[in-house]
């Protein structure tokens, strides 16, 4: 397996995620996201298992903020409970990239308006419908500032942009490498071995990378970087790379 499931989600969080999981349109456009930026531009995975990492990435540094004690918004903001910004974590980080079965170009927007119907029908089954829109907004606001460019205003919204940019390894260059489309970004990703998300020392987020090459450097300064740039969370994460041999890696799994 190429990513981690989503563990450790009870009660609505739980079942709104097994809803994400069999929805028809959800899997429809991301389907169609991957027709697009991979199949006809040579980008990188934008499906199924790049929305599950993303979802994985996101909650758990949300989580980890949370034990340090960094409310998210929507309780500090919107006397919200914590799975009320879980649950608005996960819609926005599953869901931020369905805008590109429309097009790449502006897609964080495409993402929103197709968000916006699947997100209010979910939310309305489990929330007060005052406090379904209320979760829409916050959903919408995180899908929306995905992007760079677009400062995160929330906690929330800050950790889907930031998991997006966890999604860096070698897996996630499979697709597009499979159908010969070689550029800096697939062949940066194909670098990188592993991301790792724990808990840190000096700040709350620490994120370490493995590298097999310098390559992957691009991936971390240029995608990575730049999306916690504009997350709002910089002075919460701290960044490790290490270029390792493939003889250490083969060891290391030998052993």
């Amino acid at each position: 397996m190429e990513y981690e499931e989503l563990e450790n989600l009870e009660g609505v969080s739980r079942e709104i995620y097994n809803h994400l999981l069999e929805d028809v349109r959800i899997n429809t456009f991301l389907k169609m996201s991957n027709i697009m930026a991979v199949g006809r531009l040579g980008y990188n995975d934008h499906g199924r298992v790049h929305a599950k990492i993303v979802a994985n990435n996101a909650i758990k540094m949300l989580k980890i903020l949370n034990k340090r004690g960094i409310e998210p918004n929507f309780v500090k903001d919107c006397n919200g409970t914590f799975e009320d910004s879980i649950i608005i974590t996960l819609l926005g980080a599953y869901l931020h990239d369905i805008g590109n079965s429309i097009h790449r170009d502006i897609h964080h927007l495409h993402s929103s308006y197709l968000a916006k119907d699947i997100v209010i029908d979910i939310l309305k089954k489990y929330y007060p419908e005052n406090k379904a829109y209320q979760m829409l907004t916050e959903v919408l606001h995180a899908i929306y500032s995905h992007s760079e460019g677009i400062m995160c205003l929330t906690i929330e919204a800050g950790v889907v942009a930031v998991a997006d940019g966890t999604d860096m390894t070698k897996g996630r260059s499979r697709v597009p490498i499979k159908k010969g489309c070689y550029d800096i970004h697939s062949i940066s990703s194909a670098s990188i071995e592993k991301v790792i998300i724990k808990e840190g020392e000096n700040k709350p987020i620490k994120i370490e990378i493995l590298l097999t090459n310098e390559a992957g450097i691009f991936q971390i300064q240029e995608i990575l970087g730049e999306k916690i740039k504009w997350s709002g969370l910089k002075d919460y994460i701290e960044v490790y790379a290490k270029v390792i041999k493939e003889e250490s890696i083969f060891r290391e799994i030998v052993l």
